[in-house]
């Protein structure tokens, strides 16, 4: 387990990290040189990468109000990377004041650390924490979000998925672990999913996509694996589409936070929440 670690903290460190290039997107200074150049270099190609990146970060804070707003009062954010601004503690905290608890996790060291350190400076140790789990590794993951004591199986959940499951290949068969934790939610849970989307009419977006998948396979520690928005689809089987479903990150409820590009597919994510129906 030990050399486990140092191997994953070594990639970590050694090459350029998506969460790391996310937080440089988004203005953060929890970043390296190597992710630095590494998303300049593909800011040349794909300049709507950091529009992207802060479409991202305010669809996720929308959604996080969306479920306050229903009564949920528990968190789970899967792969939430570097702590930068709208953390899910702070959104949630904000809009329920210390009412509600939440997981983070992630299974990259450097953000895990990063993110401890936040919850040390900024959140309720009784009610917020980090753990460290694999999103493709469901029941032990899950389990570790039961030991935290932090989530009541019998209450709505929101689970978050953001940004997340582009970064997870075919073979990992993500739609199957996401499939394994959206069972265990309470009724009137949600699952909210963001996912880079190409629209196969856009010849030049798509020719860029292909250099950015190449740049990020060969050499980050995260390669992309780009969908069809049926893929995507998918991953919302057996839930009930919040409106106004599966869209563009701008189109997801905007509010006055929202800033607008030319056109939405610009935004280059497809997002969208699912409600868990009771099964009874």
């Amino acid at each position: 387990m030990l050399e486990d670690n140092d191997e994953r903290l070594s990639n970590s460190v050694n090459k350029p990290s998506s969460g790391r290039i996310y937080d440089y997107l988004l203005g953060g200074t929890h970043n390296y040189a190597i992710d630095r150049t590494f998303a300049e270099e593909q800011l040349k190609v794909t300049p709507d990468m950091r529009d992207g990146a802060r479409l991202n970060r305010a669809f996720l804070g929308r959604a996080v109000r969306y479920a306050v707003e229903r009564g949920i009062r528990q968190f789970v954010d899967i792969g939430s990377g570097l702590p930068t601004a709208g953390n899910v503690h702070e959104v949630a905290d904000d809009a329920a004041p210390g009412e509600c608890r939440v997981v983070y996790i992630d299974n990259e060291p450097v953000a895990r650390a990063h993110a401890e350190i936040l919850l040390e400076n900024t959140a309720d140790p009784h009610r917020h924490t980090a753990i460290d789990a694999d999103f493709n590794e469901p029941e032990q993951l899950w389990q570790h979000v039961e030991d935290t004591g932090l989530i009541d199986p019998d209450e709505p959940t929101a689970l978050l998925t953001v940004a997340l499951l582009h970064f997870i290949p075919a073979d990992m068969r993500p739609a199957a672990s996401l499939r394994y934790y959206r069972d265990r939610l309470a009724p009137g849970s949600t699952v909210t999913v963001s996912h880079l989307y190409i629209d196969p009419a856009d010849t030049t977006a798509r020719a860029a996509a292909g250099g950015l998948t190449k740049a990020y396979r060969q050499r980050s520690n995260s390669p992309i694996t780009l969908r069809e928005r049926n893929e995507i689809s998918a991953f919302f089987e057996g839930l009930d589409m919040v409106d106004p479903g599966l869209v563009w990150l701008p189109e997801w409820r905007p509010d006055g936070d929202t800033f607008h590009l030319p056109t939405v597919e610009q935004s280059r994510i497809l997002a969208g929440v699912g409600s868990v129906p009771d099964r009874r």
